[in-house]
């Protein structure tokens, strides 16, 4: 099969119009019934975790143990490509992109203050604000940020890298992904409906990081430039927002994509490592060290807990939450991740994100994290208090606030919110282009008209739902699509181990696709 799929890159009107209807359907509504409509989401929310709270938790953990024996396995070896497709990006340019892809600015703002929120309300019926409560705090950051989430994430990305780039199956979506089980039905309205719910699930997600952000980055502008808050400021933040991943998404993965993930690990370093320096550096190392023994010791009791008896609702609230996210996210990763593996093997690529991208998270909690909660427990800052007075941007300035040129730190940090939410934003743009493509191939980038098209609606969502206040009901409806997409995932990995049998299931088919590089000799 050409590698170029001649039109592969114009617009699919099967999926981009279908796309705008699920998106519409759920937003206008909260508009019309500014009431009814975030209560009917909350109710569905609360029966999807409610119920199913046992089917997200028992999905994580399958998902750490499906990979970490898929990467033990033969079938580690295989290279997503042909024998003589070498890696597009190199390997810090590669995980970079993963880990800005996935992350976003989420991490910016929970970091500092997620351990605090477990300080205040442990799990396992531990005493709030207590030596170990203090423990379990920044045990679950570091859990709730880690091993699993990243497994969430890689899951989706391996069959599709398969579809793509070994199968050479043209169209970078999931439904094509799990053609091994769908068969014929790809193309049919199921895979339609797949797709579009895929895009729903992304537009939700990356607009309501906008809505996460925008006060955030207000409050730190405000704040240095003695501006008050106001639509103007707003608005204007979301500008510059969009002109920095719209400019990204232009010039696509290799001059855009790339040279942002890059620059923005490059800042996150600098601001992570002068945190360290100045702040409480061996209770920061003494709690990461400690934190990760109890995680790696309760890992599996973590994973399955769910109080049947106690009666806690700290794992619904948590636990289901953060796992429901992060498979409502996983699509967008998927599709991402897998269209700048080419050339990378199996193990490669879930090495690159359980470890790389837990640890990225883990230094980020163990730092940031760290070094709040040494605040809170030291009493030079009562975190605590002004989190549940002020909400998060307020505590993440106080924060900032306490550090030495805590302007200029500020200013830095500032940058890295623009930043950080930007890789995401490209990212979901470049996807988005990409799912709505006619039957874009692994080696095509989307048009790029229609990357600036799904940039723009990005933009426009955010704008619509800060303004109307509907970014809540809209996130929460966006969680509750992960639970259709829980069986969705499991056909994937499925279909992969399907196709991985019929290719590869001699060893001698497997030798030219080996884990080394193109023209080394195999083994």
């Amino acid at each position: 099969m050409d590698q170029n799929v001649p039109g592969g890159d114009r617009l699919d009107r099967r999926v981009f119009f279908p796309s705008l209807i699920v998106i519409a359907s759920v937003i206008v509504p909260l508009f019309l019934f500014p009431e009814s409509g975030p209560a009917a989401v909350n109710a569905a929310f609360a029966f999807a975790t409610g119920q199913f709270g046992w089917l997200y938790l028992a999905a994580g953990l399958g998902a750490v143990v499906f990979l970490i024996g898929l990467a033990c396995s033969r079938f580690g070896n295989v290279r997503l490509g042909g024998p003589d497709d070498a890696p597009e990006f190199s390997y810090f340019s590669w995980v970079a992109m993963i880990f800005c892809g996935g992350i976003g600015i989420a991490i910016v703002n929970w970091a500092w203050v997620e351990p605090i929120y477990y300080l205040q309300g442990p799990p396992f019926g531990v005493e709030p604000m207590s030596p170990a409560a203090a423990e379990w705090a920044l045990t679950y950051g570091q859990f709730h940020w880690g091993l699993t989430p990243w497994a969430i994430y890689c899951l989706p990305s391996i069959p599709i890298a398969y579809s793509m780039f070994v199968r050479r199956n043209p169209g970078v979506r999931l439904s094509v992904a799990a053609g091994g089980v769908l068969g014929r039905h790809v193309d049919s309205w199921v895979g339609v409906l797949l797709d579009s719910v895929v895009v729903f699930g992304v537009v939700g997600g990356v607009g309501t990081s906008l809505g996460l952000a925008v006060p955030l980055v207000s409050r730190l502008v405000g704040g240095q430039f003695g501006i008050e808050p106001s639509l103007g400021l707003d608005l204007t933040i979301l500008a510059i927002w969009t002109a920095i991943f719209g400019g990204s998404v232009w010039f696509g993965l290799s001059k855009g994509i790339k040279i942002l993930s890059d620059t923005n690990v490059v800042l996150a370093i600098l601001l992570l490592a002068f945190t360290f320096i100045i702040g409480p550096k061996i209770f920061i190392v003494n709690g990461w060290v400690n934190s990760l023994g109890q995680m790696t010791s309760s890992f599996i009791h973590m994973s399955t807990w769910t109080d049947p008896v106690g009666g806690s609702s700290f794992w619904r609230d948590w636990t289901v939450f953060y796992w429901a996210w992060w498979i409502a996210y996983a699509p967008m990763m998927g599709l991402f991740v897998a269209r700048i593996s080419r050339g990378r093997t199996i193990r490669e690529l879930i090495v690159a994100e359980l470890i790389w991208g837990s640890l990225g998270c883990w230094v980020f909690f163990a730092i940031w994290g760290g070094y709040a909660l040494n605040l809170q427990v030291s009493g030079t800052l009562d975190v605590a208090a002004i989190l549940s007075a002020e909400g998060i941007p307020a505590t993440v300035q106080a924060i900032l606030g306490t550090m030495p040129l805590s302007g200029l730190v500020t200013l830095v940090f500032i940058a890295l919110c623009f930043i950080f939410l930007a890789t995401t934003l490209d990212s979901a743009a470049y996807v988005l282009a990409s799912v709505t493509s006619r039957k874009l191939s692994g080696y095509q980038e989307p048009k790029r008209s229609l990357r600036m098209a799904w940039a723009l609606i990005l933009a426009a969502v955010g704008i619509v739902l800060i303004q109307l206040g509907g970014l809540k009901p809209v996130q929460t409806s966006t969680i509750v699509v992960a639970l259709p997409l829980i069986p969705v995932l499991v056909i994937m990995c499925i279909s992969l181990l399907r196709w991985l049998r019929q290719d590869f299931g001699a060893d001698e088919n497997l030798r030219h696709l080996v884990a080394k590089r193109p023209g080394a000799r195999a083994d």
